[in-house]
């Protein structure tokens, strides 16, 4: 038997995979992703997204960025080439405002792009999803629920069973890798 990613059950309406999604995670399984054609309200809830980190990640670039650029500044200004200019101070902190903001903003803004793609996982040239034809129908007008094999509480009977409970259209294995071509698909290219 070839590795698996998870199992993967395929529904018909939002309404299911929301529920399903809520009593997998009433049933202990933390690794759930659902999958759906078009944003469900309350999906993201269901499967555990109630918060993202990026806003925190986002605040740290931007306190790095403006303490950065405020003390790039400082330090060329008043202590690494001290230039009295028009009588003023050496660390004359308005004149630093304008290069702080600007930075602040680069940092946070970078900071926020790098931090979305690292949590989401990204970039993802191919995902184990894709190794099955039926969920090419996630596109259209069905709705994914998939327990992976990292669920601290993912046994292959048990999620089986579990998942075949909630009615759903069916259950696959989702396998890690690709199956190999047959013949068949090979003459149909």
């Amino acid at each position: 038997m070839s590795q698996l990613y998870g199992l993967l059950a395929e529904f018909e309406k939002p309404e299911q995979i929301v529920r399903a999604a809520e009593l997998a995670r009433l049933a202990g399984y933390r690794r759930v992703e659902a999958y759906s054609p078009y944003p469900v309200p309350g999906l993201a809830e269901a499967v555990g997204h109630t918060h993202s980190r990026v806003p925190l990640w986002t605040l740290i670039g931007g306190v790095l960025g403006c303490a950065g650029a405020f003390g790039m500044q400082f330090y060329a200004m008043a202590l690494f080439y001290p230039l009295n200019v028009g009588g003023r101070p050496l660390a004359s902190w308005p004149l630093f405002i304008p290069i702080t903001f600007e930075l602040t903003i680069l940092g946070a803004s970078l900071t926020a792009v790098l931090a979305m793609l690292v949590l989401n996982g990204l970039p993802m040239p191919h995902h184990p999803l894709f190794n099955l034809t039926a969920f090419e129908a996630v596109t259209r007008n069905r709705f994914f629920l998939c327990i992976q094999t990292r669920d601290p509480e993912f046994a292959y009977d048990k999620v089986r069973n579990f998942l075949t409970s909630l009615a759903p259209l069916s259950v696959s294995d989702v396998p890690l890798r690709r199956p190999p071509l047959t013949e068949e698909h090979d003459a149909g290219a």
